[in-house]
């Protein structure tokens, strides 16, 4: 198939040791589709639909929970992000009473991104906590005024993560699996807690690509540092089948999904590329 060999071509030509795609047809069958290894070291073949750090996917099970706590009535898209959390950001040129909720979720509040790839995989068992990740973007002045630009930041997400747990009273990982991972029924994905290092299931191993060239593997790491913006384990059916659902209508109201798909152009990502609040969209060669 098309997909078999684009898979194919990721792994021999950008030498990336595994790919996985799955793909549900019009006619509502799932396939998935593997190439490459599930172990460089070993050389065993990629488990079929198996675990893996979903990485920035976890951003749209964070804004689903927002958009819930807003058809709740409990939080204001429009709302500033000083509403729900008094003083907490403030910087050069940052002020969380001129940002508001909707730019949190869509990347266009202008905050800076608290990632530090080198801090983080020179010590990938560490934990961090949101507000010492938070410090680390106030340290930078801001990008832009909020609402001028489009620009992806990690930031934005740990701040709604932040809101949902003031407004909730309850830790993120409970209110994402209450309200969406059991909701739909996904049964093979998880919000790790604090300190769950290990991925829980069968999965291909991970690894980041070091300057030398060689692979390290990165597959045991503490994801406090993606929580809100990365933290979730999860498999290609299940992430289909919260998209399904999502879009659907099966987990927001029309009136918040409609908000959700609501869209900015994001061209630094790409030609066509539009942002919501939470999801991507791209135009494809099949329309």
């Amino acid at each position: 198939s098309t997909v078999r060999q684009r898979l194919d071509a990721l792994v021999q030509k950008d030498g990336v040791p595994a790919a996985l795609a799955t793909v549900k047809g019009r006619d509502g069958r799932t396939r998935t589709y593997t190439a490459g290894v599930g172990d460089a070291a070993t050389r065993s073949r990629v488990p079929a639909d198996g675990q893996v750090r979903i990485g920035s996917n976890t951003k749209t099970f964070t804004a689903v929970v927002v958009l819930q706590l807003v058809a709740e009535g409990k939080v204001g898209l429009d709302t500033s992000v000083d509403t729900y959390l008094p003083g907490l950001v403030r910087g050069d040129g940052i002020d969380g009473r001129n940002i508001t909720v909707r730019q949190l979720l869509q990347h266009t509040s202008g905050l800076p991104d608290y990632v530090d790839h080198e801090v983080i995989l020179n010590d990938p068992k560490r934990y961090f906590e949101p507000r010492e990740l938070l410090d680390a973007a106030l340290a930078h002045k801001a990008r832009f005024a909020p609402g001028t630009q489009w620009e992806y930041s990690n930031t934005n997400y740990l701040l709604a993560g932040m809101i949902i747990q003031k407004v909730t009273g309850r830790p993120l990982g409970e209110e994402v699996t209450r309200r969406v991972i059991d909701r739909i029924g996904l049964r093979h994905t998880y919000f790790p807690v604090p300190g769950d290092m290990t991925i829980h299931e069968a999965h291909p191993k991970g690894y980041e690509r070091a300057a030398d060239g060689s692979l390290r593997d990165y597959t045991e790491l503490d994801p406090s540092w993606g929580w809100a913006a990365g933290a979730i384990v999860s498999t290609n059916t299940d992430v289909t089948r919260f998209y399904g659902a999502l879009l659907g209508g099966r987990l927001l109201p029309a009136a918040q999904l409609a908000q959700m798909r609501a869209t900015v152009p994001a061209d630094v990502v790409g030609p066509g590329v539009r942002y919501g609040l939470g999801l991507l969209s791209r135009p494809l060669s099949c329309g």
